[in-house]
């Protein structure tokens, strides 16, 4: 199976598969082409029997900086529907084997709902994390609002959904959204070191006790995601999303009118 947005390692390390997002020239800018290769190669891991955790990482610069803005901003509220790009998130969410995130640099928007879609997180002290969806006129709508809040608590998630304030690696591992925070020469290095602490042990047991973890984790979480993507739907209905969406492409500042 060949990719062309992400580069997929089996056999990076013993029992450890990396899959690495690659669109360094958009800061690897979640396309729906590049969603569905990354869930494609999900579930090619999740079926081999010789990988038993997954890390998903960027690059120094980038996990991923958001959303692919220029794909999505001419649409309204049907074409999103029909398009209907979050049943992929729910099938990479679906992956058994372990899921850890190592990011470094932007993960913003998507790229930090794609982090939090992980199980874990190992961070480099350059990542920022942040959910600047509003700024453009829109809102979380890949599970920002629901595990963002579940995270850091419903003050800071507040704080950074309707501000779109960033918050740095170390405030991230303070609220309890990442693991660890590690210089950037190590994070993927560390990464692995968790991830081969994680697959010494017993595959089944190690993939039913995750099972079990997300499911006090996930109990009012599809309760809460159908409402965000509602919201998240109705808001491409809205001049203002239009008009935040082009001054991001324009890079200029958005004038909202509040309707």
């Amino acid at each position: 199976m060949s990719f062309k947005y992400i580069e997929v390692t089996d056999n990076f390390k013993k029992d450890i598969a990396l899959v690495r997002l690659n669109r360094p020239k958009d800061l690897n800018a979640l396309s729906l082409e590049m969603m569905m290769e990354i869930r494609d190669a999900m579930l090619k891991l999740d079926s081999n029997p010789e990988v038993k955790v997954i890390i998903l990482t960027g690059n120094e610069k980038a996990f991923a900086a958001g959303a692919d803005i220029k794909q999505m901003s001419g649409r309204n509220s049907i074409d999103m529907l029909k398009v209907d790009q979050f049943t992929i998130w729910d099938q990479i969410r679906q992956t058994k084997k372990p899921l850890i995130a190592a990011v470094s640099g932007f993960a913003l928007g998507g790229g930090c709902e794609l982090a939090m879609l992980c199980d874990m997180i190992v961070a480099s002290e350059s990542a920022k994390f942040g959910q600047p969806e509003i700024k453009i006129g829109v809102m979380p709508g890949a599970g920002g609002t629901q595990r963002l809040t579940r995270a850091v608590g419903k003050a800071r998630a507040m704080e950074m959904v309707l501000t779109g304030k960033f918050i740095s690696a170390e405030e991230a591992f303070n609220y309890g959204l990442v693991n660890k925070v590690v210089p950037v020469e190590l994070y993927l290095t560390e990464t692995v070191r968790l991830a081969e602490e994680v697959a010494k042990h017993a595959p089944v047991s190690v993939q039913l006790a995750k099972e079990a973890v997300n499911q006090a984790f996930n109990t009012f979480l599809d309760q809460g995601l159908l409402l965000e993507r509602k919201n998240f739907y109705a808001l491409f209905s809205t001049e203002d999303q239009k008009e935040g969406m082009q001054a991001f492409i324009e890079k200029r500042k958005p004038d909202f009118k509040g309707k």
